[in-house]
């Protein structure tokens, strides 16, 4: 349908991503409608479940490295304490090569979970975006706006009118968008789909009263869209706050019920999905900040996911519990998977992957691994590893080590200005 881009996301990154997960949603609605289910809340579960499971083999590494986290972090905790009130540039390198050593030694990198993060992040952003626009992405809801919209734009007034919908703020800047003043059709009938889209059944109702012409098309547009967001009796349209006080007043108590449920099931769901995540692991919250933080956001994002779901469309709630029962499941079947892995298998493959990385950058892997060990050890156990290898050795070794993360420090990391200090120092010593 021409001009249907304009009310797809167009932030940086998200918008391609919500895109590419826009035909996936468009291609489940076209078969529920061929099957003559032409559902929107089932193509929110379908979509759901179809990106989580896509998405499976990222969540699996991430938590393949928490588990390496959970047995690295007594030694890296050692190296902190150790350099705990130490904040000169000496110090602050040697905890920095210490450190390094330690992951050396488990074969991952410090960032080894914020890869996997940074690629989940931008496709649930994308997700929400094509869950929260519809019409933008799946062409026969947008139809369903039609020829309501065009009848509309022709009445005069409808553009002040409508802006007074409760949603319409968060689309003001498009209405004084130059392409809306300068009469461009497209925009302006996705200026008016989008919100319409936020528009609750009052709201409909009122366009009736005000423009008494397009009370059929309003009627038929209405019953249209009522059959796409009807699920299990619910309008996910239209917010459960919004359904709650219009079943009080119709005396439809059944109906507040089920407007509750929504984010009563969103919050529930969403604490046990936390509850089978892995933790970090402490006894004591003051040693481990992250621990601490972990339990709080553990108890406060049920009640934040609550209060969101009472108060924006329905549709949006049965995501977020269509999401958190998928990630629930799949953490069951994880946590069985992580359970049964052999830790040290794993961490032998992880030293073999970054052995043939050095060997590649022309550096010998023997000579870092030594220095890792010996530092590990000398961590874990307090003792001196002098003899397993001579000062001169340890010296070179260190050397080797520094200068390979020295080497790979991307250019205005912590570690790339470190470097810089330590060369300008050992220039002025010199002198």
């Amino acid at each position: 349908m021409p001009g249907i881009i304009l009310t797809q996301n167009q932030t940086f990154l998200i918008g391609p991503v919500a895109k590419l997960l826009g035909y996936i949603m468009e291609g489940i609605f076209f078969c529920l409608d061929k099957i003559g289910i032409p559902n929107i809340g089932l193509s929110i579960i379908l979509f759901t479940v179809v990106i989580y499971l896509l998405m499976m083999p990222l969540t699996i590494k991430q938590q393949k490295f928490s588990k390496l986290s959970a047995k690295m972090n007594p030694e890296l905790q050692a190296i902190q304490a150790k350099y705990k009130n130490k904040k000169d540039n000496d110090s602050m390198m040697k905890m920095n090569e210490e450190t390094q050593a330690v992951y050396a030694k488990y074969g991952v990198s410090a960032t080894g979970s914020c890869v996997q993060l940074l690629i989940q992040m931008p496709i649930l952003f994308a997700l929400y975006r094509v869950i929260y626009s519809m019409p933008a992405y799946v062409g026969k809801i947008k139809e369903a706006f039609f020829p309501l919209v065009d009848e509309l734009i022709a009445q005069a007034g409808s553009a002040e009118f409508i802006q007074t919908f409760k949603d319409a703020a968060m689309f003001s800047k498009q209405f004084s968008n130059e392409a809306f003043t300068g009469g461009n059709i497209d925009y302006i009938r996705n200026t008016f789909i989008d919100v319409l889209n936020r528009a609750s059944t009052l709201e409909w109702h009122s366009i009736a009263e005000k423009f008494p012409s397009l009370s059929a098309d309003v009627n038929t547009t209405l019953e249209t869209l009522e059959q796409y967001n009807n699920f299990l009796g619910l309008n996910i349209g239209n917010s459960p706050s919004f359904i709650v006080k219009e079943a009080i007043s119709s005396g439809t108590y059944l109906m507040v019920a089920a407007a509750i449920a929504v984010p009563l099931l969103s919050a529930v769901t969403q604490w046990i999905n936390t509850k089978l995540m892995p933790q970090p692991e402490s006894n004591n919250s003051q040693d481990n900040p992250m621990a601490s933080s972990m339990k709080t956001m553990n108890y406060m994002m049920p009640i934040m996911s609550a209060i969101f779901c009472y108060t924006l469309p329905a549709g949006m709630g049965l995501y977020w519990i269509a999401g958190s029962v998928v990630r629930s499941i799949q953490q069951v079947i994880i946590n069985k998977h992580i359970d049964k892995m052999d830790l040290d298998e794993l961490i032998k493959k992880n030293v073999e992957k970054r052995n043939k990385k050095l060997e590649k950058s022309g550096i010998n892997p023997k000579t870092i691994n030594s220095y890792a060990n010996m530092n590990t050890r000398t961590i874990a156990a307090k003792a001196s590893a002098s003899s397993s290898m001579t000062q001169e050795e340890r010296d070179l070794a260190m050397k080797k080590s520094t200068e390979y993360y020295n080497k790979n420090a991307k250019p205005g990391s912590i570690a790339s200005k470190a470097n810089m200090v330590k060369q300008y120092n050992e220039k002025n010593n010199k002198k």
